[in-house]
């Protein structure tokens, strides 16, 4: 028996066992999973989501491996590596043996150094990151009492957390430093674009102006001062600030690290080749996107390389690229990104770029083609649009002759995405399940959303798919209600 040991129990962690267990049809392997969450896994991407009210903690809880030969220990963390006898040493003084050790170790908040952040030991009352699922309960606390609130961080996160807090009646204000918000996925115009959307939601923002220090009386928040010497009342401050990769067990056992743990080809450290590491933690040679779609890709990746499997380990098919697109979970904020954009496709003489933009309107549409393909898009309130764009991306569609039908498709007549879905479409796209996987499901009983995600997974990566998998579910289940005979006595 090949005994594998999983240091971490995240979104990552817990899809790369479900991949393995269901890849190991010899019954080679013996996995143990340490936790340092004393939780079940849950979809983290979805925590901002939680924070708007959208979803409960519940609706957010992964399944967890049920496997006999899988062992979970949870609020259990792996804090010492013994590369030499094998061996993973925890915090509550255990010892577990491995012959492969997977660090699955995440990344955690990164928390600014402004001044008056702390109080003591502990971060002052009223600021919170958002990284766990106990940030989220204490955010979604804290809304009860506050009234005004700062997200310190105009990225995406900062931006799904701010829709989430006005959602809830807060007066909210993103401070961000930088020129634009979304600064890895948008430029000058399409941040105008979007800063004015905000605006539309009553949303406040302070761009290319950074925070300096919390003010606060007796322990609690009262206010977070700029470098303009502008003080922005507060009192809840979220810190939608960044991650930094998990690395200290790593570094502690005398593994390669620089942003993340240093990983080749085959995920493996170059250090010691029964290491790996995957998702947020490792620096894989292509970088690491920070989402979760490379971290799942990577888990199929690995278990083809222990197992000498080829891909599809879950007998599904094989999830498309969408490691490059991103989809803001923001209520009323309607932004969607994929591929080269901006200054990435003017760099490059063979790709077109035609941009239509219009900020009064809160409408910003912009496509990349090369060699008659989509290579990259920008879509900002305008989400249909954004779904004939990402179904023509993903499935790498011919493009029409003319691009501009991209950015105008009501002018092409019929094009991609215009409502014939075939069994093949991909409905979601970081799993990789099609129509024809939910039809199969809701035919074997399935009648709900819940039960189609547990039988396909559909749902549990980004959410963005939810509303057009509930869609179907219930048309599928109107047009099987009505083919079923009814039977009289």
């Amino acid at each position: 028996m090949t005994r594998v040991v999983v240091a971490g129990h995240g979104m990552v962690g817990a899809r790369f066992v479900d991949e393995l267990m269901a890849a190991d049809t010899a019954g080679r392997f013996d996995v143990t999973v340490l936790g340092a969450e004393a939780c079940e896994p849950y979809n983290r991407v979805l925590l901002s989501e939680v924070v708007s009210g959208a979803h409960d903690l519940a609706s957010v809880t992964l399944p967890s491996a049920s496997h006999p030969r899988v062992r979970v220990h949870r609020g259990i963390e792996a804090i010492e590596v013994d590369r030499e006898d094998q061996v993973v040493l925890t915090d509550a003084g255990t010892r577990h043996r491995y012959d492969f050790l997977i660090l699955a170790t995440g990344s955690a908040a990164r928390i600014p150094p402004l001044g008056g952040l702390h109080d003591g030991d502990t971060l002052l009352r009223g600021v919170h990151p958002l990284r766990t699922i106990d940030d989220a309960r204490d955010i979604v606390a804290a809304t009860r009492n506050a009234r005004n609130a700062v997200v310190l961080g105009g990225g995406v996160l900062g931006l799904e957390v701010a829709c989430g807090l006005a959602r809830r009646g807060l007066a909210v204000t993103v401070v961000h430093p930088m020129a634009v918000v979304m600064e890895r996925q948008l430029d000058d115009t399409a941040s105008r674009v979007v800063e004015q959307a905000m605006v539309g939601l009553g949303i406040a923002y302070r761009v290319g102006i950074a925070a300096t220090d919390c003010v606060g009386t007796d322990g609690h928040l009262t206010g977070v001062r700029l470098v303009d010497g502008e003080l922005v009342p507060a009192e809840l401050l979220v810190l939608a600030t960044g991650t930094t990769p998990a690395t200290a067990l790593a570094t502690s056992a005398g593994l390669p690290t620089a942003r993340g743990v240093l990983v080749t080809d085959t995920l493996a450290s170059p250090a010691d080749s029964r290491v790996f590491a995957i998702g947020d933690c490792a620096q894989p040679p292509e970088g690491g996107s920070g989402l979760v779609a490379q971290g799942w890709e990577q888990s199929r990746r690995l278990v083809s390389h222990l197992t000498g499997t080829t891909g599809g380990t879950t007998g599904g098919p094989t999830p498309a690229d969408t490691s490059d697109v991103v989809r803001l979970k923001a209520h009323g904020l309607d932004v969607v990104t994929m591929g080269v954009c901006g200054s990435a496709a003017a760099d490059d003489a063979s790709r077109r770029r035609l941009l239509l933009s219009d900020s009064a309107a809160g409408r910003h549409v912009e496509v990349v083609v090369s060699n008659g393909c989509l290579v990259g898009a920008r879509c900002i309130g305008a989400g249909p649009v954004a779904a004939d764009l990402l179904a023509t991306y993903t499935r790498r569609i011919p493009v029409p002759a003319d691009p501009a039908y991209l950015l105008l498709p009501a002018l092409a007549g019929a094009v991609p995405g215009d409502g014939s879905v075939s069994i093949d479409t991909t409905v979601c796209r970081c799993n990789g399940v099609t129509r024809g996987a939910i039809e199969d499901a809701v035919t074997g009983g399935a009648d709900s959303v819940e039960e189609v995600a547990a039988a396909t997974r559909a749902t549990t990566g980004c959410g963005g798919c939810r509303d057009e998998v509930c869609g179907l579910v219930a048309a599928l289940a109107h047009a099987q209600a009505r083919s079923t005979p009814v039977r009289t006595a």
